[in-house]
């Protein structure tokens, strides 16, 4: 029935334009922090389901753990333990190459100096201290581990206003000035001594870049520092293992570089971000240490001699650490905290394989359209349709999206925009239902008003929101059914007249009908003489168990007054029979068109109704299952005692009768049952 005219929606315009601004300044002028955060949320969830999950046999992960440091000493190392761990993984283990996740910036003399201090007082140890330089020397016995080797070290960069440098850098890609302001330019540095730079063939920095919440998404591929252009660890590595030649280049426009990958056999290109990074590509599954995406070997079991020989042949191996105390956990989509080894692990997959996310040049643009097009739409949709099918258009709309956005990640591996617009769309679509709600709101009072011509105000208005209530629709919920009947009544009314019945009858429904208002229950129907009843719904209780039993004990204790107030009107006395069930049914507004009422169905009311029925041969008023059982353990006063364990129609597995009464001391059960009586729901 419509009570007047459709509303005006012409301030769904203005906000959906107005939310079109806010989209295309956070897409094209300056990130807006709810945008970003929704956008990040979306890209980690489909970093995170979207990842490959097969795992990369090519990468080791040679792993200095918790149990390496228990058994090596703990960290740092010596340089000569190193030097024999390169030598185990190079030359006994014959992996391919290798990446060293750690940076040596002071050196190591070992003893020297506490010979040489011996030595100014002890000619003969001076005169052979020089022979020993050498022998003695921890890094020089590392430098030659490196030397004519396929082995990339690491260092940091640093960004401060002091620029501190340590150590010698390595040769870079491109020297010269930086040519554009988008690539990060570094002011300082923290490499390896000298030493082992010269012997070393290759070296890569190892800085991750976290985005303003913290995770690790993207790393820097190239970074200008000193006057030139330099890798990191996973393209330097990736570099010479495929002896590939990189070079940068960028667009007309001096945006967004891109790095060349020159091999013998191809010529690719890495399109990077505005800040020239690389957006590493996670694999999914299990990673970590004890994961099965990348392999990882205790550095231990290598220093020991434990690990059969030739074990990495051919492999990558990237020597890194997973021991908490040595800080080297970061935040990522994947993982709340993986070892920065695996980063590097991750993006070296995805260059080697030649496959990982990109974010185009054109996301900006294509999120501005995205974003008016689809709050254009909702609009229209909430113009034209009725609130409930226009969000659900609406839901479906952003539903596509995202189906086609899934679809631009696997197929082509592009990372387009999707978190803001899907946020701004449903800030609109929320504001549209909030408005339809005030809108119903009025057309219910309007209705009120039009019912109350032909019933009174009251019952006019419960009706109208009994039709707006939400439990009405039929749902499943967590319930504890009762069933009430009089034993050995077909008998009894086959021997009273019908207005002796009828007193019978009203006397006993009225206590049942009290009794369970009381206890907060919903008074299902009257079946005869039986009553059913149900508690935890329309409105949630948890403690609907308990309600149920209180209001079976204080039935139970209504009897005896009861057939008091029957015999002083010349009635026959009656006797109850009580049965409860617990578990799940689906309750609600249930029937036909013609017909309908709020009820619980399902196994759970049929099995109450067996188990008052068994009241009749078990002798005992009460009877309850073992879920009611359980649920309402607590319930204050309660005396439990189980019965017998039987088969009921309808269900092949035996259920466990318990009967439940109050302590003799009770006062005709009222008053201890009477402690959840009236007590909010």
């Amino acid at each position: 029935m419509n009570t007047g005219r459709r509303p005006a929606w012409r301030w769904l315009w203005w906000l959906a334009a107005l939310l079109a601004l806010l989209g295309a300044w956070h897409a094209a002028v300056e990130p807006v922090g709810a945008l970003a955060r929704t956008e990040w949320a979306v890209d980690d969830w489909r970093a995170a389901r979207l990842a490959p999950t097969a795992p990369v046999d090519a990468i080791v992960i040679v792993d200095i753990d918790e149990a390496s440091l228990a058994e090596f000493g703990r960290w740092p190392w010596p340089r000569t333990q190193l030097a024999r761990l390169l030598d185990e993984v190079v030359v006994r283990q014959r992996a391919a190459a290798v990446g060293l996740d750690l940076v040596f910036a002071e050196p190591d003399d070992g003893p020297l100096p506490a010979l040489r201090a011996a030595a100014a007082n002890d000619p003969l140890l001076a005169s052979r201290l020089p022979a020993w330089e050498t022998a003695l020397n921890p890094d020089a016995h590392l430098a030659q581990a490196l030397a004519n080797r396929p082995v990339v070290l690491s260092y940091y960069l640093t960004q401060d206003r002091g620029g501190n440098r340590s150590g010698s850098l390595p040769a870079p890609l491109l020297p010269g000035p930086p040519t554009t302001p988008l690539l990060p330019t570094w002011s300082g540095w923290a490499t390896n001594i000298a030493e082992l730079t010269r012997a070393a063939p290759a070296a890569g920095f190892i800085n991750a870049w976290p985005d303003t919440d913290g995770l690790v998404r993207s790393v820097p591929a190239v970074a200008w520092v000193d006057g030139g252009l330099r890798p990191s660890l996973a393209v330097a590595l990736a570099a010479q293992v495929q002896g590939a030649r990189l070079t940068p280049a960028w667009q007309a426009d001096g945006r967004l570089p891109t790095l060349i990958w020159r091999t013998a056999s191809a010529v690719r290109h890495l399109p990077l971000d505005e800040a020239g990074r690389l957006r590493v590509p996670y694999h999914g599954g299990t990673t970590g240490p004890l994961g099965d995406t990348f392999t990882y070997l205790s550095a231990a079991e290598l220093l020991s001699g434990r690990t059969p020989a030739q074990h990495l042949a051919g492999k990558i191996v990237l020597i890194g650490t997973s021991a908490p105390t040595l800080a080297d956990l970061r935040p990522t989509p994947t993982s709340a905290a993986m070892p920065g080894v695996e980063i590097h692990a991750n993006l070296l997959a995805g260059l080697l394989a030649g496959v990982w996310p990109q974010r185009p040049d054109w996301a900006g643009g294509y999120a501005v359209v995205l974003g008016t097009l689809l709050l254009a739409a909702i609009a229209a949709l909430f113009t034209r349709l009725a609130p409930g099918p226009a969000l659900a258009a609406s839901t479906a709309v952003m539903a596509v999206l995202v189906v086609a956005n899934v679809w631009a990640y696997r197929s082509a591996h592009l990372v387009l925009p999707l978190g803001a617009p899907l946020l701004l769309a449903a800030v609109l679509a929320t504001s549209a239902a909030a408005a339809a709600a005030v809108i119903e709101s009025r057309r219910r009072r309007s209705l009120v008003r039009l019912f109350s011509r032909y019933v009174p105000p009251s019952r006019a208005a419960s009706l109208v929101e009994q039709a707006a209530e939400a439990p009405l629709e039929a749902h499943n919920a967590q319930l504890t059914v009762l069933f009430c009947d009089l034993r050995g009544f077909t008998a009894m009314a086959e021997g009273l007249p019908p207005q002796a019945l009828r007193e019978l009858l009203n006397a006993y429904l009225t206590t049942v009908t009290h009794i369970v208002h009381g206890h907060q229950g919903t008074l299902d129907k009257f079946i005869g003489d039986a009553v059913m009843a149900f508690w935890g719904a329309p409105q949630p209780q948890a403690d609907h168990a308990q309600r149920a039993v209180a209001t079976a004990l204080a039935l139970a204790a209504a009897e005896a007054p009861l057939n008091a107030e029957l015999h002083a009107r010349g009635l026959p006395a009656v006797r109850f029979g009580i049965g409860l069930a617990t578990g799940l049914a689906c309750v609600g507004d249930l029937g036909s068109r013609e017909r309908s009422s709020y009820t619980a169905v399902g196994d759970t009311v049929n099995l109450a109704a067996r188990v008052e029925s068994l009241t009749r041969h078990l002798g005992h008023t009460v009877l309850v299952d073992a879920a009611t059982r359980e649920a309402a353990a607590d319930l204050p006063g309660a005396q439990w005692q189980a019965v017998t364990e039987t088969t009921v129609r309808g269900r092949q597995q035996p259920v466990t009768l318990f009967t439940v009464s109050l302590p003799p001391s009770a006062t005709g059960g009222a008053n201890a049952a009477a402690r959840l009586e009236q007590s909010p729901p």
